[in-house]
């Protein structure tokens, strides 16, 4: 139907599309300190940015946030731009804890403490 429409309008109806998905989006990228995107989309096996925006490949560990909230890491495999899109995807998505993890299995009906030695 859009390909009826004259190649300028197309062009303004997309960015009208992208501009409103980052609005609509909390989700961000960060690759480092300086660098920051706004994810679009995000699924189960990757998430897909503006490709305007970011370089044409984009592979390695990336921190995803939601809002002010560091929620994942994420380890890119393969990227590839899709109608002005680069859809990324993850071999490895880590989520993000604020304690360290458990080097030994902790019993769920262990005691909270024990008392000392009368």
């Amino acid at each position: 139907m859009l390909e009826y429409l004259p190649k300028e309008l197309r062009d303004h109806l997309d960015a009208a599309r992208k501009r409103q998905q980052r609005r609509k989006s909390r989700m961000r990228v960060e690759l480092g300190d300086l660098l920051v995107y706004p994810v679009l989309r995000f699924w189960q096996g990757g998430f897909s940015l503006d490709a305007d925006l970011v370089p044409a490949r984009l592979r390695g560990l990336v921190d995803l946030y939601d809002g002010p909230r560091h929620v994942f890491q994420c380890l890119i495999v393969a990227s590839e731009i899709v109608d002005g899109e680069l859809v990324c995807e993850f071999k490895r998505l880590t989520p993000v804890t604020n304690r360290a993890p458990l080097d030994y299995w902790r019993d769920e009906n262990a005691p909270a403490g024990y008392l000392p030695p009368a």
